[in-house]
């Protein structure tokens, strides 16, 4: 029952493929078929269209009444509201503590009781950072409009103003972040929301066309490196290696992948930092670049230091 229930909720949203709806709810498509056919035996209303563009879809006549959340579905929802709180600045800083309140006061008191223990033992880790992004809310407002806007941008090599169209606003570890295609680099970019000020609309620029890089065309380099275990704990988080790492026993893990060429300092500066927990195997320039940066930070340390009076 469930399960006809989320069946018909999905469908109350627009159209649905049997396909999608597996994926969703995480059964065969076969299970989902047997399901449409109960739910038409049982007289709801339903239509079906075949083709690309097709699917099941509810009759607009029909209407679920008001649904209560489960104790599983109050927890979900309020264990993803508390993760956002972890935020120094969102778009919803009222709203993420509101909606929380007025969850809670809806909920039976025994859903209340039955899921706080839970609630009080769990958390979505987000660092703790310091800044102020007053221009998050037009932002996403531009994105989702799809307009082109001029932004003043500060990296750690550059402060200028950019041409870029945002394509998709998110939150990671601590920070926002803005996808965008950039008119001013000629290719696409990620940008910290906190980096970027004086965002104003502007019109598209009329040479610029959308930057197509096949798979194929993207230079990288094949990076083969042991681990310990405090190593894998460190790389496994980082999106360009966490999913390529193998545990091999004894303690060692090995990562092997194949990184981009515009990634390299980064990945000198990881292998680095790692010291003793990482050895790299391959390729010998990243292995070269390391050697020499511990000669410079020990030569460093081997002169004599003399304080200023």
């Amino acid at each position: 029952m469930d399960r006809l229930m989320a069946i018909i909720m999905a469908l109350q949203h627009g159209s649905q493929t049997a396909s999608a709806l597996s994926e969703r709810l995480e059964v065969s498509r076969r299970t989902i078929l047997r399901d449409i056919q109960i739910l038409s035996e049982i007289g709801v209303p339903l239509g079906a269209a075949s083709g690309p563009h097709g699917g099941y879809t509810l009759m607009q006549s029909f209407q679920l009444p008001p649904l209560q959340l489960s104790s599983r579905e109050a927890l979900c929802v309020l264990f993803a509201l508390q993760g956002l709180t972890g935020y120094t600045d969102t778009p919803f800083n009222g709203e993420r503590w509101t909606v929380m309140d007025k969850i809670r006061s809806i909920l039976p008191q025994d859903t209340s009781l039955s899921i706080a223990p839970l609630l009080n033992s769990m958390e979505v880790e987000v660092p703790k950072r310091v800044y102020n992004i007053p221009h998050l809310e037009l932002l996403l407002e531009m994105t989702a409009k799809g307009n082109w806007i001029s932004v003043f941008y500060q990296s750690l090599n550059h402060r200028r103003n950019l041409l870029i169209k945002p394509l998709k606003i998110f939150a990671a570890h601590g920070f926002w972040y803005c996808d965008c295609s950039s008119y001013t680099h000629g290719e696409n970019r990620r940008l910290r929301v906190d980096r970027m000020s004086d965002i104003a609309e502007v019109d598209a620029p009329e040479d610029y066309a959308e930057p197509v890089r096949l798979q194929s065309q993207v230079k990288t380099v094949h990076i083969r490196a042991e681990l310990t275990y405090k190593g894998m704990l460190q790389v496994e988080r980082d999106e360009h290696v966490g999913e390529h790492i193998e545990h091999v026993g004894d303690e060692r893990w090995i990562a092997d992948f194949h990184l981009p060429e515009s990634e390299w300092e980064w990945a000198v500066q990881l292998f680095f930092s790692l010291g003793l927990d990482a050895k790299v195997i391959m390729p010998e320039k990243l292995r070269a670049e390391i050697r020499h940066r511990a000669d410079q930070l020990r030569n460093r340390y081997e002169e004599a230091f003399v304080e200023e009076s």
